[in-house]
C-alpha cells in the first residue's frame, strides 16, 4: 500500500474505497483489508485525505474479478511492485486488444497470465 504517482493515476479510470468495495462483496471493511494484505487486492493511497483505494476494474459485481489474485501473484514472483502492476495491468497491449485488466474482466485471464508469465522469461 503506497503512495500513487501521477502517471498511475491516470491511467487508472476508476477508483473505489475500501468501504465501498466491502458493500459491493457485502462482507467486512476488515475482510477487504485483509484481501489487500494477502495479495489478492492491490490498495494505494490516494485523494486529500490519501484513503486507501482499489481501481474499480478489479471488482466485478459482487466478487473480485477472476484470474486477478492469480496474476498479482505471478506479476509480485516476477519483483513487480504495486505501482508496476497497476501500470502494467492498465497500459493497453495491442495484442490482447485492450489492457491487461480490461482482458481480465472480459474473461480472459488465460491470455492475461500467458503474458505476465513472458515477462519472467
Amino acid at each position: 500500500m503506497t503512495e500513487i504517482d501521477a502517471k498511475i493515476d491516470a491511467l487508472v479510470p476508476a477508483w473505489l474505497t475500501l468501504p465501498d468495495i466491502a458493500e459491493m462483496l457485502d462482507v467486512e471493511v476488515t475482510r477487504v483489508r485483509q484481501l489487500v494484505k494477502d495479495g489478492q487486492l492491490i490498495a494505494v493511497r490516494r485523494g486529500e485525505n490519501r484513503a486507501l483505494h482499489v481501481p474499480a476494474a478489479f471488482i466485478d459485481g459482487d466478487k473480485v474479478v477472476k484470474g486477478l489474485s492469480g496474476t498479482l501473484t505471478l506479476l509480485r514472483d516476477d519483483g513487480f511492485t504495486d505501482e508496476e502492476m497497476l501500470e502494467w495491468l492498465f497500459t493497453a497491449d495491442p495484442t490482447l486488444p485492450g489492457t491487461p485488466a480490461q482482458a481480465l474482466s472480459e474473461n480472459r485471464g488465460t491470455e492475461v497470465k500467458r503474458r505476465a508469465q513472458a515477462l519472467a522469461v
